[in-house]
């Protein structure tokens, strides 16, 4: 898949990890996981990017704007390294995209009136409670 943003090598740090989880005999002896960590404060990316991305409130990104994550999905870790390029390229896209600007609408006619009718029937209901004099 081609994407509009590029992404330096340079730019990611790919770390092997022991990954989590079951995984027999040998998951005390090998690092298949992949952690992934990529500085989106100080990458290349376009500004405006960066922003939507520092601003997004996303918990894989530290205080410092450095973005990580960690791959374990499969077994082997070049299939893992695959998947963190591959996750880390749907999170960019993403952001790469400003946010479509909300349009103001009206209600309309049939559920303003079903609104007024229900705000009716529940002063009705109120008003028979009331103790009359």
């Amino acid at each position: 898949m081609k994407h509009a943003l590029h992404i330096d090598d340079e730019e990611v740090e790919l770390t092997a990890i022991r990954a989590q989880g079951p995984g027999g005999q040998n998951v005390n002896k090998v690092s298949s996981a992949i952690q992934l960590r990529f500085d989106v404060a100080h990458s290349g990316l376009p500004n405006d990017v960066k922003q939507r991305w520092l601003q997004s409130g996303d918990s894989r990104l530290t205080l410092e704007g450095e973005f990580i994550l960690k791959a374990q999905r499969h077994r082997t870790q070049e299939a893992n390294r695959v998947d963190a390029w591959a996750r880390l390229y749907e999170t960019l896209d993403l952001y790469a995209k400003p946010p479509k600007p909300r349009k103001a609408s009206k209600p309309t006619y049939g559920s303003v009136q079903k609104r007024l009718e229900g705000k009716a029937i529940k002063s009705k209901i109120k008003a028979s409670r009331q103790a009359r004099d």
